[in-house]
């Protein structure tokens, strides 16, 4: 037994459920707030089935909502190889590339490719007749360093050539309208290359909502990156590598959290982006303050929880590390009884299925 669990709990093949592929939402809610809302109380083990703009009815005067405030980027490159094969190319890490640019005054990311065959280093690829790209290293599991050769800044040419980069499992081209749909209505930030997906369901018109209840919102940033899809491929999940993503918090959230904790007002996590941004700030700092860095905390069960005290999020790809976290936030065994209550209430999963809050 370690910290009150078994070494079983450990084990990856205990994160798994079995999920009808027909509740796997491919499309997005026709309304943002219509989506449904599982509510989970973790004391008393009830679960209450309501739609996501009634969120209010289960907050409280004062609560601090903490929202990701990430925008996401056009992330997917379709273009062509100097031999006129095609080539799709996903942008992983749009912030450091940012960073080295203003060091170098090149535009170098490292990028996911798919293509018949893997173009050599120093080849060029076509996105349109004026913007290009050069192969700067050998493609390792799909996986190589491009150069960009931008007239302009590195976002006006993913504007101008790139995609929404939905999620695997959504198994269709994107549309126009995931570029307004597949963006929380605050995102501001540039960087993500996935959504922060609990904001999917917020609307201005639930935001006032709130507001006049007295309930406080607040901001970070955490970039998403394309190692949110990647599986753990180990059998005991604490040897799991957890990818790192840019953070950030202002000062002025900062301030507002410490309040609310010193005033003892509940911590909403919106998303499990804003939950590893504030858990990992206070472990490395002991408090919540100002701080912009890279976050690699893995959450999994044992995990002591020191500033979310609850938490509003999709439902998650099995065996998944944000499996992991709601598990350690609600225990496992209770959580994969939650799920498979919204399974059996037909609830619509993954980035642009349903809601639930655990408080």
């Amino acid at each position: 037994m370690v910290n009150g669990l078994s070494s079983v709990s450990y084990h990856i093949d205990n994160y798994d459920y079995q999920l009808p592929k027909h509740l796997i939402a491919q499309d997005a809610s026709m309304k943002r707030d219509q989506s449904r809302l599982l509510v989970y109380n973790r004391n008393t083990k009830s679960i209450e089935h309501t739609v996501f703009n009634k969120l209010s009815d289960y907050l409280q005067a004062n609560d601090l909502l903490i929202v990701n405030n990430t925008r996401v980027i056009p992330a997917r490159l379709l273009g062509k190889k100097e031999t006129g094969g095609k080539i799709e190319v996903f942008v992983l890490d749009y912030i450091r590339a940012i960073q080295e640019a203003e060091k170098t005054g090149k535009i170098q990311c490292s990028c996911m490719i798919k293509s018949s065959k893997a173009p050599r280093i120093g080849s060029t690829l076509y996105f349109s007749s004026d913007d290009q790209a050069v192969v700067i290293t050998d493609p390792i599991n799909g996986r190589c360093e491009i150069q960009f050769l931008c007239k302009s800044d590195f976002l006006t040419f993913l504007e101008a050539n790139g995609q929404t980069p939905l999620p695997p499992y959504i198994q269709r081209q994107a549309q126009i309208s995931d570029k307004e749909r597949y963006q929380t209505i605050y995102a501001k930030k540039n960087g993500a290359v996935a959504a922060p997906t609990a904001g999917l369901h917020f609307t201005e018109k639930l935001f006032e909502k709130l507001q006049k209840k007295n309930i406080n919102i607040a901001s970070i940033t955490l970039h998403v990156g394309y190692g949110t899809f990647m599986p753990v491929r180990v059998s005991d999940i604490r040897k799991h590598t957890m990818h790192s993503e840019y953070i950030e918090i202002s000062t002025h959230t900062a301030d507002l959290i410490q309040k609310a904790k010193k005033d003892g007002q509940r911590i909403i996590a919106v998303g499990t982006t804003s939950v590893r941004t504030l858990e990992y700030i206070f472990k490395e700092k002991g408090k919540i303050e100002a701080f912009s860095g890279y976050c690699d905390l893995f959450i999994y069960p044992g995990y002591s929880f020191q500033v979310v005290d609850s938490i509003i999020t999709n439902f998650h790809l099995p065996k998944s590390t944000l499996m992991m976290m709601i598990s350690a936030f609600a225990q496992r065994e209770q959580i994969l009884k939650v799920y498979q209550n919204a399974i059996d209430n037909s609830y619509r999963f993954f980035s642009y299925g349903d809601a639930m809050m655990i408080v």
